[in-house]
């Protein structure tokens, strides 16, 4: 079993299935994780303190995504990449230089949130009352011990998908959930909303602990360095300073967000994270998971001067495999957003009002499911090139209209929480259309044959499955199932679902679209995978 988890996964499709996988159970744990909090935190008397406890995310989360994200998914991993194809002790050089300018870069960060955390707060929840803003500064202060971990743990995780090591950073982020879960299973009731920020913390430090065995097996050993003036981490540090300086922007509309709904009824920011959420199991499952497969194979692909148009193809195919499957997934979301929505956040303290006010939210999330999916590969495109500054540029550019839309829909439109999600997806429209225009343009257009005929296909067949969903969806709601019931929802939701992929992929062989025959022999080497051979980390 040990040899399988230390296994590496030498194609992008093998690697996203695992990374695929390794999402859904996180996922589904995640959506676990808030039907918990829905059922200790959402009644009248404590709706607030849900919306506090998502608002305490902000601040540490903003020196996460500064510090790691930008780091990481624009610059460590390519260069990193590319040491490791030359000499692996430099390249754990370079890591271990780059963690401990992290952990340094952290801990002042960490301090100056943690003695600003009050006004800090105060600008960005005005709509809460002096109780909770004095609930929103401690939890925050509590949750910047969670960001230590993983700051560490995703550098960890770089390191190992970097070669093609996969399946052990996978599970970090589901034993992470498992944590919260707990926390909020057996703390809830003596520590209030201080038991899920228990989890947190414990869920973070799992995060860590479960990737060091095969990080040993690796080679690395981390020692402490500061060698800033190493030509590997300067390049790291000019390559993620654009993504940061993006990333910084793109925190303004979550910041926004969170600005916005905390001055709207107590369990607005509740009902638009969960929603978020429901969205996030789609993007994160076909999105994120092929881009950051494909990621370490484009980085080595544009470092060579004659693979240029391999980098293209492989581009062009990881993008068709997205929306392949992201372009069902949100039409499937669209249709069952109700069922979804009771069936994971569905306790006793959740209200009629506040389902169908998460339903009308995850329907307007789940129209760009395949935009937001899309953008993750595309982004990652530029990453592998080198070019971060593009990226930013034109991430500014939809974080703005994000901006925008959000006080003109929420405040002038009166759309309330529904404003957000609309204000998300119409952003997420215009910021992959920018994208795909500048790429293409760098790599003279993508064919029609190779790109543009796929996406017709899957499109045309998408439209029809929404058809075939919504019928037989409407039909056995109203005279086969007992939706008031737990088990009549289920049944309705994996039937309908069913009768959905199966039209979809009955679709992709009448279209004769070729990614369906990609992923039913990626199904048959997943059958085989106990059998294959190990390959030595």
């Amino acid at each position: 079993m040990v040899n399988h988890l230390f296994r590496k996964q030498n194609s992008v499709l093998s690697a996203a299935a695992v990374l695929m996988t390794a999402v859904l159970i996180s996922r589904l744990l995640g959506l676990l994780r808030d039907r918990f909090l829905a059922s200790y935190f959402f009644d009248p008397a404590s709706a607030g303190q849900l919306d506090v406890y998502f608002a305490a995310f902000r601040l540490p989360d903003i020196v996460f995504q500064l510090l790691v994200v930008g780091a990481l998914s624009a610059a460590f991993i390519p260069v990193f990449t590319r040491y490791l194809l030359k000499d692996k002790e430099e390249a754990w050089h370079v890591a271990s230089t780059v963690i401990s300018l992290g952990i340094a870069g952290f801990l002042i960060l960490a301090g100056i949130i943690f003695w600003l955390a009050a006004p800090l707060s105060r600008l960005i929840a005005p709509g809460f009352s002096p109780a909770e803003l004095e609930l929103m500064i401690q939890i925050t202060r509590w949750l910047l011990l969670a960001q230590l971990s993983f700051l560490v743990s995703n550098f960890f995780t770089g390191i190992l998908q970097s070669q093609q090591h996969f399946i052990v950073p996978a599970l970090s982020p589901i034993v992470y959930n498992l944590g919260i879960i707990l926390g909020i299973w057996l703390l809830s009731s003596t520590m209030g909303i201080f038991g899920p920020v228990a989890g947190v913390i414990l869920g973070a430090f799992l995060h860590l602990i479960v990737q060091l065995p095969l990080l040993k097996a690796t080679g690395f050993r981390f020692v402490w360095s500061f060698d800033w003036r190493h030509p590997g981490v300067r390049r790291i540090g000019r390559l993620m300073l654009p993504r940061t300086v993006a990333l910084a922007v793109s925190q303004i509309e979550l910041t926004v967000a969170v600005f916005i709904a905390t001055g709207l009824p107590a369990g607005s920011l509740a009902i638009f994270y969960f929603a978020q959420h429901l969205n996030s199991l789609p993007v994160g499952l076909f999105g994120a998971t092929i881009g950051q497969a494909a990621l370490p194979t484009l980085s080595q692909d544009a470092q060579r001067d004659d693979s240029l148009l391999k980098f293209k193809q492989l581009l062009i195919d990881s993008l068709n495999q997205v929306l392949y499957l992201s372009l069902p997934a949100g039409m499937i979301l669209l249709v069952l957003r109700l069922p979804a929505v009771r069936l994971a956040f569905g306790a006793r303290t959740f209200p009629w009002e506040a389902t169908l006010l998460t339903g009308r939210a995850v329907a307007l999330f789940a129209i760009s499911v395949f935009a937001q999916s899309a953008v993750q590969i595309l982004v990652r495109g530029f990453y592998a090139l080198g070019n971060t500054r593009t990226p930013f540029i034109l991430g500014t550019l939809a974080v703005l209209a994000n901006v925008a839309l959000s006080f003109n829909l929420v405040y002038r439109a009166d759309l309330g929480v529904l404003g957000l999600a609309l204000a998300i997806s119409l952003a997420s429209f215009l910021h992959l259309g920018l994208l795909f225009w500048a790429l293409s343009r760098k790599l003279n257009g993508f064919g029609w044959e190779t790109f543009w005929l796929p996406v017709v296909k899957m499109t045309a067949a998408t439209l029809l499955t929404g058809l075939a969903l919504y019928l037989p969806f409407r039909w056995f709601d109203r005279y086969i199932f007992n939706t008031t019931k737990t088990l009549g929802l289920v049944g309705l939701s994996v039937v309908t679902g069913l009768i959905g992929l199966l039209v979809y992929v009955g679709l992709s062989y009448l279209f004769k679209i070729r990614e369906v025959n990609h992923f039913t022999s990626l199904f048959k080497k997943l059958r085989r995978f106990y059998y294959e051979p190990i390959t030595a980390p």
